[in-house]
């Protein structure tokens, strides 16, 4: 019988680690703890015996979630909104500057013990708050209006049309112009369409656009519909549609923006309230693994719409008193959300603080309030969930909460490894990995108009054998970004970082913080370049043939690779290729006649890695 200890997290006060006990090796973030105990206990006494150990060493070991642990590091800044990365880390707008910073997770893959650096700061004069935001396909990070601009520390309602992106190879932002005609952006809703095209809503116009990546520019839906967008929020269906409910035009009514079509068409009505007329404002909609959109309220009414009737039911009601006034959602691992609300009227009111709830598919159910929540309405906050399952919450201040959710996940919500490599490379890019459901159930972190956090990307996970140190890929290119892809093959890119531990490792692909199995994989040393050398050893045969000697210049156990030789000069060039081994020497024959010169240079090449050094060869 095993163990499973799918929610067993390690705690801020009392970090759990057996490599401190008798040097076993540490425990994986989240998913990978009940493999790990099945590791190092074979039956019910040895686990008996570390437990009793680790209570002797005063090592608390919580066998629940539904906690608060803040990080050790706390921000230098006052935080909102968080994007996940592709290579792991999260990055974090400052809040009413352009400043953005990094978190990294430790060695272990533990975000509460993660470190922060700064990064490049948007270009001068956009500095904004509540706006759209998004990681794109390729890596880069796109934000777009801001209902305030900051650029001088004093802030300004301007809902600006200014955007940037950022690219993390280069720690660099790059300005965007905005959609044609679009004076006015500000704190609008986004989506990652399945295709991988970023759309844009406008907080005070019916348009939409598309942003077309490789050369910053934008176009436009070829249907119609879809009113003013102000203050909605957009969710994405399996289908690849797009959900909202309306807030300023028709309040209280929903459609859905057809991907295939490009139209906005008119759904039932909610059968409750959503819209605090009072401000004109709505709670987030969040996708369910079962396909049903969970849709919460201004209010403190909530509904359920179900794409497959194409119906709607009542939901379970928060407090009376409290709504989501403008709020971040999670879809948790174990398919409940995370939902934070405060009181609905007067809006924004800080009166009763944020109170925070998880929803099972049936009810409504409090949870712990983290710390500081008490003086805070629903709207500063900022949910992401990160790769461990556990979520992160910001809320306008320098103060960061990680939420350790209860429960574990459905197998079949696991994303699968169809094929890989199992030789990689520290440093080689453009790795391919194909299976199935990469992208998740669900874009997982909600808000609406004025904040987006999807996770509906693959990041890959890669675990040491014999450190158990946690690296992560930087992913890009996925061959797309819809939710819900069940047995359909998709696939990703991925760069390996080059200061990745070599040696035997446990590889996973993580989407929505739900991990696939593992599967073992090599970590090789990089393939080294090294100029090749010339022997200085030549015969000839009847003046017309000669041969070099030189050593192999690219060093790989690999079975079966090659080095590419080329030899400019006679005709252009001669080239080849040899097998590499572990450092021999190549003879090769070149021919010589009365239409080239014996001589010239030779260098070599391979997949994935620059030109070697030249070599001067003279016959």
């Amino acid at each position: 019988m095993a163990l499973d200890m799918g929610n067993f997290y390690k705690s801020e006060e009392n970090r759990f680690t057996l490599s401190d006990f008798a040097q076993l090796p540490p425990p994986p973030p989240f998913e990978g703890l009940s493999g790990w105990v099945r590791g190092i206990v074979s039956s019910w006494t040895e686990l008996c015996v570390v437990l009793f150990m680790g209570a002797l060493l005063n090592l608390a070991m919580p066998l629940y979630g539904q906690q608060w642990s803040a990080l050790v590091n706390q921000p230098p800044f006052k935080a909102d909104n968080p994007l996940l990365l592709p290579n792991g880390d999260v990055m974090v707008h400052q809040f009413e500057t352009n400043n953005w910073w990094e978190l990294t997770p430790d060695n272990t893959g533990d975000y509460i013990y993660g470190t922060w650096t700064q990064l490049a700061s948007m270009p001068s004069g956009y500095a904004p708050t509540y706006f759209a935001s998004a990681v794109l396909p390729d890596g880069r990070v796109l934000v777009e209006g801001g209902e305030y601009n900051c650029p001088s520390g004093s802030c300004s309602y301007s809902e600006t049309n200014l955007g940037a992106i950022y690219n993390p190879a280069t720690n660099a932002w790059t300005a965007v112009g905005s959609p044609s005609g679009d004076s006015e952006i500000g704190d609008a809703e986004s989506a990652i369409l399945p295709s991988g095209t970023f759309m844009l809503g406008s907080c005070c116009s019916s348009g939409a656009a598309f942003f077309n990546a490789s050369n910053l520019t934008w176009s436009y839906p070829v249907g119609s519909g879809g009113g003013n967008f102000s203050e909605e929020g957009w969710t994405l269906l399996p289908n690849g549609d797009l959900f909202t409910v309306n807030v300023i035009n028709n309040p209280n009514t929903a459609q859905i923006f057809s991907t295939s079509t490009q139209v906005w068409n008119t759904l039932p009505d909610p059968p409750v309230n959503l819209v605090n007329t009072l401000c004109s404002e709505i709670g987030p909609a969040v996708l369910l693994p079962d396909g049903d959109v969970f849709a919460t309220g201004g209010l403190n009414q909530t509904a359920i719409y179900d794409p497959a009737t194409n119906s709607w039911s009542t939901g379970p009601s928060f407090p009376s008193g409290l709504g989501t006034d403008d709020g971040p959602a999670a879809l948790l691992p174990n398919g409940n959300v995370l939902l934070s609300a405060s009181a609905a009227t007067p809006c924004y009111s800080v009166s009763d603080g944020t109170q925070f709830f998880e929803f099972n598919g049936t009810t409504i159910s409090s949870v712990p309030n983290p710390p500081n929540s008490a003086s805070q309405a629903s709207y500063v906050g900022g949910m992401l969930v990160l790769p461990t399952g556990q979520v992160l919450y910001t809320s306008q201040s320098n103060q960061i909460e990680i939420f350790t959710p209860g429960g574990s996940y459905q197998t079949s919500w696991e994303p699968t490894v169809t094929s890989i490599s199992t030789t990689l490379y520290a440093g080689s890019a453009n790795n391919v990995i194909s299976g199935t459901q990469f992208t998740g159930l669900s874009q997982a972190g909600f808000y609406g108009d004025d904040a987006q956090a999807a996770t509906n990307f693959p990041v890959i996970r890669i675990v040491n054998d014999s450190t158990g140190d946690v690296f992560y890929a930087s992913t890009h290119n996925a061959s797309t970004m819809a939710v819900a892809t069940g047995n359909a093959t998709v696939s990703t890119e991925f760069d390996l970082p080059s200061d990745i531990e070599t040696g035997s490792s446990q590889l996973y692909v993580v989407a929505n913080g739900i991990p696939s199995a593992p599967v073992s994989v090599t970590i090789n040393p990089p393939l080294q370049t090294a100029a090749p050398t010339n022997s200085s050893s030549y015969s000839t045969s009847g003046g017309t043939n000669a041969t070099i000697t030189f050593t192999e210049m690219l060093y790989d156990s690999t079975p079966g690779a090659e080095i590419y030789w080329t030899v400019p000069g006679c005709a252009g060039s001669v080239s080849g290729s040899s097998p590499i081994g572990s450092g021999g020497s190549f003879t090769l024959v070149y021919q010589s006649g009365s239409d080239c010169n014996p001589s010239g240079t030779m260098y070599a090449t391979a997949p994935g890695h620059s030109q070697s050094p030249t070599v001067a060869i003279n016959f």
